[in-house]
């Protein structure tokens, strides 16, 4: 059935936009403003009510939409599509048949009754008029003088209404309206059959997807103007979705607290070790938000939801720890091939190819909880004896030994260990590239340390993504954290929270 949803916005052609969608649901945000000049006084509860939690829910709904917009250049919507067997999908699909049955048996009538075919002209009528932008007055007058609903109302009483020619007509308009994308779908639409009933679903079913496109027309045109002024709103908004809760950004404050008891912990351990003469100064804000930005990149999802003001990057902040951590096991994995048969596998980029990518094939989906790690480096295993033999007697070196073999197996399998020392000298020095990235962060590109060569460009990617969330994270969020690291610093009795991950974090392991 159409649904009179159209939104505002759209001109005679529109350019092409894409179609990636946001995936992400209204999350609640669990927090207080702990950004204030003041502390909340203790009071009474605060009584809900029903416009209040709808206020809410728009700001948060707000907050997501123009965080997306903002961080996510590809951003768009997606035509809204129910999944195939689903109750909503089954409901709607019989309004809909049954709203089409009306108009066919009315059309069938002798003579045809067209009050269903009316409502659906005043529909077309006017969502296309509410496509129209400012300046196409031309068009705005000839859509309201062709579908002049009174004198529409009046042939249908008199049995003079061109129903076939109204559709026709409206073609036309949708084809000077839509964006190239949809040019194929108005061609169809012209050569559809005379069936009106058939042809009105198509009308709507596209008129449905230029909706999208003028919307997402609108998200790319707006996009540059809201960089400045989204950081803004997107503070402003976060501030007014924590109130005056109590127990406000309880994560952010152990987040934080955290890494301040982490950076002291090792000034400590120096200065009892001998390497440091005399007291180290406490660590600075910009130190201490980079400690707690590098816990963010290692953060443990099952101890503990992220902080508040990184909620609604979970997904991208999961995609990269995802991807940091295969890239890890692939170099990993090189490395031991390199010590262990040495030379004649090394200074061959087409077989370094193939090996970085069987690795990564055999190891995709590592992330998930159910992924046994030691089958698939078994898995690996074989796959990259394999490959070293053929390349090996392709290039009449002797292939590999049972022995050499069975070594090499069973070191790619130690890696699964949490100990290995390949493993451990590899996520220690990815921790220290993104660290380096951390404190320079207007500079994305960095010498690459000694033993990640063979994910380099992995790494600068994963790490331009990384730098970009933590970067905007800071201009939006810098208010907030600053009243928090001054508490924590400064105050006598700093706010008291439990950490929400151990003291010290582990690398960006492999599981």
């Amino acid at each position: 059935m159409p649904l009179n949803d159209e939104r505002p916005g759209g001109e005679d052609r529109v350019d092409e936009p894409s179609t990636s969608g946001l995936d992400g649901s209204r999350e609640s945000i669990a927090g207080d403003h702990a950004a204030k000049s003041r502390s909340p006084s203790a009071g009474p509860p605060k009584t809900f009510t029903v416009d209040g939690v709808n206020e809410s829910t728009r700001d948060l709904f707000n907050l997501r939409f123009a965080h997306e917009i903002i961080v996510n250049p590809s951003f768009h919507l997606q035509p809204d599509l129910l999944p195939q067997g689903s109750l909503w999908k089954m409901v709607k699909d019989n309004l809909h048949k049954a709203y089409w049955d009306i108009l066919e048996s009315e059309l069938n009538d002798d003579p045809p009754e067209y009050g269903q075919a009316i409502r659906l002209l005043e529909e077309v009528r006017e969502i296309l008029l509410s496509m129209l932008r400012p300046g196409t007055n031309w068009m705005r007058a000839q859509i309201t003088e062709v579908l002049d609903m009174d004198m529409i109302r009046q042939q249908a009483d008199n049995d003079a209404v061109d129903i076939q020619g109204l559709a026709s007509y409206i073609i036309t308009i949708m084809g000077q309206m839509c964006s190239q994308v949809r040019d194929k779908d108005i061609e169809k639409l012209r050569q559809s059959p005379d069936n009106m009933v058939t042809r009105f679903k198509e009308i709507f079913r596209v008129l449905d997807l230029m909706k999208v496109d003028i919307v997402n027309f609108t998200i790319d045109d707006l996009r540059p103007v809201l960089m400045s002024p989204g950081v803004d709103f997107e503070r402003a908004t976060f501030h007014r979705i924590l109130g005056d809760k109590p127990g406000a950004l309880e994560i952010t404050t152990a987040w934080i607290k955290s890494a301040l008891e982490e950076l002291s912990s090792s000034n400590t351990k120096e200065q009892c070790d001998g390497q440091e003469k005399g007291p180290r100064p406490p660590p600075g804000p910009f130190q201490l938000l980079n400690a707690a930005f590098l816990r963010i990149l290692t953060w443990d999802y099952k101890k503990s939801a992220l902080p508040e003001t990184w909620m609604q990057d979970e997904k991208r902040l999961r995609e990269i720890q995802c991807q940091l951590r295969q890239g890890q096991a692939v170099n990993a994995v090189l490395l031991i091939i390199y010590s262990t048969v040495g030379g004649p596998v090394q200074g061959l980029p087409s077989l370094s190819f193939r090996l970085m990518w069987n690795i990564s094939v055999l190891l995709e989906g590592m992330h998930s909880p159910d992924f046994n790690l030691e089958k698939a480096l078994e898995s690996v295993s074989a796959q990259i004896c394999c490959d070293l033999n053929k390349s090996l007697t392709e290039r009449d070196y002797p292939a590999l030994t049972p022995a050499l073999q069975a070594t090499l197996t069973g070191q790619i399998c130690s890696i699964a260990q949490k100990d290995n020392p390949i493993r451990t000298l590899v996520e220690d020095r990815v921790q220290q590239y993104f660290t380096a990235l951390l404190c320079d962060p207007k500079s994305q590109v960095k010498p690459i340390p000694a033993g990640l060569t063979p994910i380099q460009i992995e790494l600068a990617s994963i790490g331009a993504k990384f730098i970009s969330l933590v970067n905007h994270n800071r201009r939006v969020y810098g208010p907030f954290y600053a009243d928090i690291i001054k508490k924590l610093m400064f105050s006598s009795s700093p706010p008291a929270a439990n950490p929400a991950q151990d003291t010290t974090p582990d690398p960006v392991s492999f599981k």
